[in-house]
This record gives structure tokens, sequence and C-alpha cells, in this order.
């Protein structure tokens, strides 16, 4: 069995990350971009993506990773707020709109919710959905699914890196693509 690199280096125009290759199945590993905490990541990635995202009224993402993605390049496009679709039910949601969610680094099944408070910021709305990785593109889709729900029509859909499935989709905006590392038995 061939031994996995534990680090992909990548340069995202300019910035420099050595990411942790991770195993996600028995079968695959995937190089781990984490933005968490990492501003200068974050600033430079939402630059880049900001330059290359049309008119938008208000920014989406899932909870947790592209939050302060999403909070950036909301300060950059002057748009006063964005939403969350949460990952959990929160006690202060009342009759939230939910959709089921299989993310390829997230172990079992999930939901996404979406406070009914938050409605109004995405219906009859152009909406940009936000991600850090677009990989199979399920958490996408769900993300889509809420949209739909909301009465939102989506404007665009943007990362900073495209992995697997997602590489050569030529309905979003990234930034560089991440390859998927095959685990050979």
């Amino acid at each position: 069995m061939k031994e996995l690199p534990k680090y992909y280096p990548i340069d995202i125009h300019g910035l420099k990350r050595q990411l942790n290759i991770v195993k996600v199945s028995d079968d695959l590993a995937i190089a781990a971009l984490i933005i968490l905490g990492d501003v200068e990541a974050v600033s430079h990635c939402a630059k880049l993506l900001a330059e290359r995202i049309p008119e938008v009224d208000v920014l989406i993402t899932a909870e947790a990773k592209g939050i302060p993605l999403v909070h950036e390049l909301s300060r950059i496009l002057n748009i006063s707020r964005y939403v969350v679709a949460r990952k959990s039910k929160k006690t202060y949601m009342e009759d939230p709109l939910s959709v089921d969610v299989e993310s390829i680094t997230t172990i079992g099944h999930q939901k996404l919710y979406l406070p009914r408070e938050d409605l109004y910021l995405i219906q009859g709305k152009r909406v940009g959905i936000i991600d850090d990785v677009i990989s199979t593109g399920e958490s996408l889709k769900s993300l889509e699914e809420l949209i739909e729900q909301a009465g939102g029509n989506i404007a665009v859909k943007a990362s900073i890196l495209a992995e697997g499935d997602a590489i050569g989709r030529n309905d979003i905006i990234y930034l560089q693509e991440l390859p998927l590392f095959p685990i050979e038995k």
C-alpha cells in the first residue's frame, strides 16, 4: 500500500499554505483547507472572489467553515447582512426551513436549518452561495434547496477551492482546483 503524503502545498494566487491530508473514508483522503482563524487566508481569498462575484443582494453559507469567508465577502461587497444555514435546530428557531445534507467532510447524515426570521433576507432576492471548498456538491445542493424554499433567486455559487466532482463545473466560481487523494489498498 502506497503511503499518502502528510501535506499538500498550495498557492492560491500568492497565498501559500500546507494543507493537511486527511482520510475521509477507507478509499479516499482530502487536503483540508482550514480557514477558521486564518485571517490572512480569508481576507486574501475574499478579495479575489469579490472581483468575480456578480451583483447580489445577500450571501449565504452553511455552518461553519464558510462563515469567516461570507463575513469578509459581505464586508467587501457592502452587504449589511448575510445568512448562515445552521447544522442544528436552535431553540430560538420557530418552524425553520430544513433540508437533508451529506458532506464529504462530515460523518453521517445531517440537516441544514434556515430560521424563518431570515426569510425576508432571501425572498425575491439575488442570492450568492459561498463555501470554502466545493467537492461532491451535496452541501451546495442543500443550500440551493433552502434558497428555493425561501423564494430566493440564485445569482452565483462560489468557493475558494473546487475538488473532485466540482472541478470543471461551469456553474460555480472558484479560485483554484484541489486534487483528491485515492487510497490504494
